[in-house]
């Protein structure tokens, strides 16, 4: 979670980039893409560039293309989930002036299009698209004659396996009796749903991160299956739901996946909900075990007082280092990312709170999340990035500042 939150801020980051006309480079590289062939079509398109007919336009487009391409050139072969390159002069407000800006990302999921454009922003659709989705879930599609598992992860269900049960149908064979055809074909679904199970097992066990697993197929199969004793007990606390589909095989796992984007996403704010209430609940109690505020949370951090550390997703603020011309003193404030013009202004008329005299000048600037996750891995504290969706990250931001903590040890 704290990774793709990284990875989101970044693009925000970028999302804000301008440049003047259409000279800014976004470029997408597949992983099943060849190094040289993308540095042979960026040769190509800085080639092309000379037929711009504007020299400043020209000028930069083809700085960006160089850079991008010194930035491929630090890869032998593309990621196991491709890359995306930004490069581009930043339009400032002085015109004709601008500053070479160059971002390398690794997708958190595969990205499958091989992409170059040049515009006035940075494309960031496909990545934006990545972060909508990007828990793992396991996946069962079943009924009596075969068996599908896949895993979903972002926008991608990749299929693990099929299987067939080799378990005849209802109608029974010529000659035998239909209470003994019958008992036959239990002991055979019975031998299919232990390999299910183990397989089950085997293929999502161990997966880091999995939220859960989703059981779907057509007819009253997989509730059998799963009411039976076939399944480990960690897996069979995975189960999240189960789903009807129309379709077994690939089409079913497709079926299921559609049918289930809206549940898996109030899997996500349900886990979020827990936390918050669970940080409300000690307040409530006046149990000392809870805390918020931005100076607050950094103390008991500090202390490695801090069981969970909850973030709010919105928080957009600067961890600013200052420090005194005069004696050299240092102190740490916090500002919003959004006034920080007007901020700078403000520490120009500051008086040192040592000596009294001198001025502060600002040596630093971190994002203050960035900070509050140090932190947290020396505390061992857990991290929960809440989003400002559900009804309890609204409170979270509004009423506690978006940053709170439930704490070890009593803090009062």
């Amino acid at each position: 979670m704290l990774e793709r939150f990284r990875f989101q801020r970044m693009l925000e980051k970028i999302e804000k980039l301008e440049g003047r006309g259409t000279e800014l480079v976004t470029v997408y590289i597949p992983p099943t893409k060849q190094i040289h062939d993308v540095m042979q079509d960026l040769r190509n398109e800085y080639g092309t560039a000379v037929n711009i007919k504007s020299k400043t336009t020209k000028k930069n487009v083809q700085n960006a293309l160089t850079k991008a391409m010194e930035k491929l050139k630090l890869f032998k072969t593309v990621p196991p989930t491709g890359l995306a390159i930004f490069a581009g002069t930043i339009a400032s407000e002085q015109l004709g002036v601008g500053e070479m800006e160059t971002f390398t990302l690794l997708p958190p999921e595969p990205i499958g299009i091989y992409y170059y454009r040049c515009e006035h922003r940075f494309l960031l659709d496909p990545l934006w698209e990545i972060l909508e989705h990007e828990d793992s879930y396991g996946i069962l599609v079943i009924d009596a004659k075969d068996a599908t598992f896949a895993m979903l992860k972002g926008q991608r269900a990749d299929i693990i396996r099929d299987i067939s049960s080799g378990v005849a149908g209802k109608t029974r064979a010529g000659g035998q009796s239909a209470r003994r055809y019958e008992r036959l074909r239990q002991m055979h679904l019975n031998e299919y749903y232990k390999r299910v199970g183990g397989m089950m097992t085997e293929y999502f066990l161990n997966v880091p991160n999995l939220k859960g697993i989703i059981v779907g197929g057509p007819g009253p199969t997989k509730e059998k299956f799963l009411d039976g004793n076939y399944l480990h007990h960690v897996i069979k606390e995975k189960i999240l739901t189960t789903v009807d589909t129309g379709y077994t095989g690939h089409e079913g796992v497709k079926e299921l996946v559609n049918r289930s984007r809206g549940f898996l996403q109030q899997v996500r704010y349900t886990q979020e909900r827990k936390e918050v209430q669970e940080f409300l609940r000690h307040l409530g109690e006046d149990d000392g075990l809870s805390t918020y505020g931005e100076q607050e949370v950094i103390q008991q951090l500090k202390n490695s007082n801090v069981y969970v550390l909850l973030v709010s997703d919105a928080i957009r603020r600067w961890y600013v280092t200052l420090e005194c011309r005069s004696c050299g003193f240092k102190e740490h404030q916090i500002a919003d990312m959004d006034e920080f013009e007007a901020y700078e202004k403000k520490v120009k008329g500051m008086k040192c709170l040592k000596c009294g005299n001198g001025n502060y000048e600002i040596i630093e600037k971190e994002d203050l999340i960035e900070v509050l996750v140090k932190l947290a891995e020396s505390a061992n504290a857990r991290i929960e990035i809440i989003s400002t969706h559900i009804e309890e990250g609204e409170m979270l931001l509004r009423s506690f500042g978006g940053i709170a903590a439930v704490t070890k040890y009593r803090t009062q």
